[in-house]
């Protein structure tokens, strides 16, 4: 195990090489943006589907409520994707973009949603109603082309000028509308394009096209390298955000429901069902707790893992996952798009499937003889199925066993990349804290009698003739705060219309636009080079501060504004 530990982190290079791509980055803060709705319309579907378990029949208008919520949360998450995804990538590309040329990111968010509902959306050729099945997770595919595509339109047209000129007296929001016209109409038409390409070449819409092309592939596999085959691409497609179960498994699910049936006839007189493939098989044992086999994820994460992050995530998605419902987990911790888990991801399913089918084929455990809901857990789906053979139940602890093995080094090694950056940020707030006290005992008597002499010697007439907003940024918000507080009494005292706020480096960029000037305290002055390119695109001001004169501000506030004001040549 250790070996395999060492090999990982021997390549840990690459996958963090691989992690930093502008377009995986993306779709990571795309999936993160989402996750209150994919938390809360998990937790609906666990409330429709596990009272039945037990025989509680809930009223129907009830559930019927509780559908509904769940269709119009999760079931236009492809939509939701693809303008978050793309509003995440257009952040990206902008800290590149040529001086003076910004990528509008509301503008791209609602181009590459309208986009997307042209790859995802098809009528009825009969009844001339929408079909809106992909809108979901299986759309995923079609939301990733939908937002990368936009973007990259976004920024070839900004970058080449194609755009609608108007007067210079024309107000900003107006201008700026006309200046996404062309970007806009391009993204939309070429997903329209894409979209007939996709209906002339294979017959089907672009959503469905993988799902079209692979079918005739996938029928009538039940040979070890098929079934591999079949649940292997289903979490190949799912790591890389495509809903892969849509997409792969309709191709064998007539020829599983038939295996199914097959074996209950089998299993009734009194002979071995001998079918592997099986839709149950899929549920409780290639994908037991969702596509990836994570059932023992989360208890992994709780018992062995030692980062904050993923001790959450195992103790939030423990629940859910037990009733495979894994979103929580695929895109919290995150599994999906993760470099350190597209070995385990895929691996756990395929060695589940190896397993699985040489305990039937074999070993003699029953196949699965019965249809049961895929939110039973896996355990329990399994010795349920075999009619609770003694087998089947050395066969589940073996397989979780394994899946726990296969899963632990990879998570391990991704434990302690997070453990290095939350001791990082831990370090950074202690440096924080103990940031004034330190400086104060750098800072001579001397050096403060000084400042404060030359102060009373100058006075200050500033040009200020409109209001300026400033930010302070550090570590996280606390001595920030402290001068931004010093700013304002210092305004204040002066009557100068300044306004200064506080914040913390790294949930900044949403605000950033809103002010004039930001400030970087000493603890994140190294990151001056990284934020001097967001702020310069901006066209906001940039001040990075020392330790002495920092403090100094903090107990000064005619000095903070002085400070302040000698930057912007305003004193």
């Amino acid at each position: 195990m250790n070996k395999i530990v060492k090999w990982i982190q021997k390549h840990q290079d690459v996958f963090l090489k691989i992690s930093k791509n502008n377009y995986l980055m993306a779709i990571k803060d795309g999936f993160i943006s989402i996750m209150p709705l994919v938390m809360f319309s998990s937790l609906m579907i666990l409330i429709v589907q596990l009272p039945t378990l037990f025989g509680i029949v809930i009223p129907a208008n009830a559930k019927l409520i509780m559908v509904k919520i769940y269709n119009l949360t999760m079931g236009i998450m492809g939509l939701m994707v693809a303008g978050t995804t793309a509003k995440a990538l257009t952040g990206n590309f902008n800290r590149t973009m040529p001086e003076g040329k910004v990528i509008n990111s509301t503008s791209t968010m609602i181009a590459a949603m309208s986009a997307f509902l042209f790859l995802a959306v098809s009528p009825d050729p009969k009844t001339g109603s929408l079909d809106v099945g992909f809108l979901g997770t299986q759309g995923l595919l079609s939301a990733f082309v939908a937002a990368f595509l936009t973007v990259n339109i976004y920024r070839f047209c900004i970058k080449k000028n194609i755009t609608i000129r108007l007067p210079k007296e024309a107000p900003g929001t107006i201008a700026q509308s006309f200046k996404d016209i062309f970007p806009f109409a391009f993204s939309v038409l070429s997903c329209v394009l894409i979209d007939l390409i996709s209906r002339a070449a294979v017959g089907a819409p672009f959503a469905s096209v993988f799902q079209k092309t692979l079918t005739p592939l996938l029928k009538g596999v039940e040979t070890y390298p098929g079934m591999c085959l079949i649940y292997g691409l289903s979490a190949l497609f799912w790591f890389v955000g495509i809903h892969g179960p849509s997409i792969v498994m309709p191709a064998v699910t007539a020829f599983q429901l038939a295996n199914t049936e097959a074996n209950l006839k089998l299993f009734e007189a009194g002979q071995h069902p001998l079918h592997a493939m099986t839709n149950n098989f899929g549920n409780y044992i290639a994908a037991i707790g969702g596509t990836g086999a994570t059932f023992i994820v989360p208890l992994v994460l709780i018992l062995f893992m030692k980062s904050k992050q993923l001790k959450t995530v195992g103790k939030a998605s423990f629940i859910p996952v037990l009733f495979a419902v894994n979103e929580p987990l695929l895109f919290a911790a995150p599994l999906v798009l993760n470099p350190y888990m597209f070995v385990p991801f895929i691996l756990t399913p395929i060695s589940n499937v190896i397993l699985g089918k040489f305990f039937i084929d074999v070993l003699g455990m029953n196949g699965m003889i019965y249809t049961l809901p895929w939110t039973v857990p896996g355990p329990i789906g399994v010795l349920l199925n075999t009619h609770f053979q003694l087998i089947s139940i050395i066969f589940v602890i073996i397989m979780l066993v394994m899946d726990a093995a296969i899963y632990y080094p990879f998570l391990r090694v991704y434990d302690a990349e997070l453990v290095k950056q939350e001791q990082s940020k831990v370090q950074k707030l202690a440096e924080e804290e103990n940031f004034e006290s330190t400086v104060k005992e750098e800072l001579s008597e001397k050096e403060i009698t000084e400042n404060q002499e030359q102060e009373q010697k100058e006075t200050n007439h500033p040009n200020l003739t409109k209001e300026l907003k400033v930010l302070v940024l550090c570590a996280g918000s606390g001595t920030s705060a402290q001068l931004a507080r010093a700013l304002n009494e210092g305004a204040k005292e002066e009557k100068m219309p300044i306004i200064a706020n506080s914040g913390a480096y790294g949930a900044h960029y949403e605000i950033m636009a809103n002010y004039d000037v930001v400030i970087l305290a000493p603890q994140v002055r190294s990151f001056y080079s990284d934020m001097k390119a967001d702020t310069d695109k901006l066209g906001i001001k940039l001040l990075a501060t020392k330790g002495a004169e920092y403090i100094e501000m903090t107990r000064n506030p005619k000095q903070a504004v002085k400070f302040l004001l000698s930057q912007l040549d305003l004193s």
